[in-house]
């Protein structure tokens, strides 16, 4: 499922917590976006159809809450812009940070720690 960089503001505030109402949700993130209240309701509506929240009944208003996970839904994307972008390889994408200057010394400290639990479980 495809999650736009708007649906996914909506969807990051589900994710700090949930279930919300629409009212709830757009009390936190309309102001900072520039949104009024119906346009975030137009994306929880588009979220519904991408099935990628639900909604249940609570009263006179419905409560919303994701039904895929942040993480899945990072690695999902990850793994799309990959594919896209670098034939499906990440040795490509972290060369291309570093042509770009785009990698701190944190970054790169990072990396080098994660190679090197990569060849530890190898």
């Amino acid at each position: 499922m495809r999650i736009s960089g708007a649906e996914s503001v909506v969807m990051e505030a589900l994710w700090k917590r949930s279930p919300r109402s629409a009212e709830d949700v757009a009390a936190e993130v309309a102001g900072p976006q520039g949104w009024t209240e119906a346009t975030v309701k137009t994306l929880i509506n588009r979220l519904l159809k991408k099935k990628a929240v639900e909604a249940a009944r609570d009263g006179r208003r419905y409560l919303y809450a994701p039904r895929v996970s942040r993480e899945a839904w990072v690695a999902a994307e990850s793994q799309g812009l990959v594919d896209r972008l670098f034939d499906g390889r990440v040795a490509p994408l972290v060369s291309h940070f570093s042509k770009t200057k785009k990698l701190s010394a944190q970054d790169v400290a990072e990396l080098k720690a994660l190679i090197a639990e990569l060849g530890d479980d190898r």
